[in-house]
């Protein structure tokens, strides 16, 4: 199965998933979506394909979210402008595997997705 991680190497997290997937036989493609950012459509497919409306992807506890948008009535739109705008803003990392993704934080989640 070929897997896709939307990575942040600076995150813990993202690192140990990416490791752990490293140490799978699966065909793995990286996406460092801060040196490539995602386009309003592959956001929406990931958002689709994790079941998550866009509040939900938010990292909310983020300065950048907590200075510029917290406390306003956004909409679905905006909140995906908003993390195009400040990748920060989105949860990770993200596995796809072209049909469904997960947030694999905790490392559990990643493995029962790979099951």
């Amino acid at each position: 199965m070929k897997l896709t991680i939307y990575h942040n190497p600076r995150c813990r997290k993202s690192r140990e998933a990416l490791q752990y997937l490293e140490a799978t036989p699966h065909e793995i493609s990286i996406v460092n979506y801060f040196d490539a950012p995602l386009s309003s459509g592959q956001l929406e497919e990931l958002m689709q394909q994790l079941d998550y409306a866009p509040e939900k992807l938010i990292r909310t506890a983020e300065a950048i979210w907590k200075s510029d948008f917290k406390g306003k009535d956004l909409s679905n739109k905006e909140l995906v402008n908003a993390m195009l705008e400040q990748p920060k803003l989105m949860e990770r990392p993200i596995i796809s595997n072209g049909k469904k993704a997960v947030i694999a934080r905790p490392i559990e989640k990643l493995i029962n997705f790979l099951k």
